[in-house]
């Protein structure tokens, strides 16, 4: 009688890594963002961010594009997450200001920004396998997501670096603005989530000569057009929030 040889697993293709290696790629970014803010390049640093945000826009879709979703893939998104855009803003923003000019209270507003972003990357967790929440829900986000919080965090800089020291932000604001973002990302506030929107066929190609419009603008002039996404950011939450309490009520009146 022959042992039994082990059963070899069977070989991947390798689209199969490619949502986490999206994934790999954004964590990386995150760190690089917090490497340049040692240095003191904060163009570069605020960069990484972004393009960590892009490669975490990816990494999903591509997942569910290709019906390659897995809880190891949707744990280490959290986890890269976790880093790039709870840890990576509030570090880049000591080592811009805080550190310096804000003392003890620089250093509270990030602990604070992080912890803000921990636990909304849990609760996001625990909410992936909610099947209690009708349809339309799927549209809005609860609290704005991490990568928008990185954003929002971050704007004050952003806002520095179009306009220079014209438009530095005191330190003490700055660290309440940190704590302020930290808040909205674990307050229950209803925002619009992309995922939820549904286009006409009418509208894709207005909506591709946007889309080509505002990259030529992230282009040529980054910062402003970056300052500019935030302040329209900003602006969605209460259209996020009044949308939803009209669905919600219209809901109740179905019931």
């Amino acid at each position: 009688m022959t042992d039994r040889q082990p059963r070899l697993p069977h070989d991947l293709p390798l689209t199969r890594l490619l949502p986490n290696m999206l994934t790999l790629m954004a964590l990386c970014s995150g760190l690089t963002g917090m490497r340049y803010a040692l240095l003191g390049k904060w163009n570069e640093a605020v960069l990484a961010i972004v393009i960590a945000g892009i490669f975490d826009m990816l990494d999903g879709r591509v997942a569910r594009l290709l019906n390659i979703t897995s809880k190891f893939g949707a744990e280490l998104d959290s986890l890269s997450d976790a880093v790039s855009f709870g840890v990576a803003p509030g570090f880049i923003l000591y080592q811009w200001t805080l550190k310096d000019n804000a003392g003890s209270l620089g250093w509270i507003a990030v602990l604070a920004y992080s912890v803000c972003a921990a636990l909304r990357l849990a609760r996001f967790n625990t909410m992936l396998d909610d099947q209690a929440q009708p349809n339309w829900a799927k549209g809005f986000f609860t609290g704005i997501p991490a990568p928008g919080g990185a954003g929002l965090a971050l704007w004050p800089l952003m806002i520095f670096l179009e306009f220079g020291d014209v438009a530095m932000v005191p330190p003490a604001v700055l660290s309440f603005w940190l704590i302020f973002v930290g808040g909205l990302m674990v307050s229950r506030l209803p925002t619009l989530a992309l995922k939820g929107w549904r286009i006409s066929p009418a509208w894709v190609t207005p909506i591709f000569v946007v889309v080509a419009a505002l990259i030529a603008a992230l282009v040529t002039n980054p910062w402003m057009t970056l300052s500019g996404i935030g302040f329209v950011y900003l602006l969605s939450m209460p259209v996020g929030w009044f949308s939803y309490s009209r669905k919600m009520k219209r809901e109740r009146t179905l019931l």
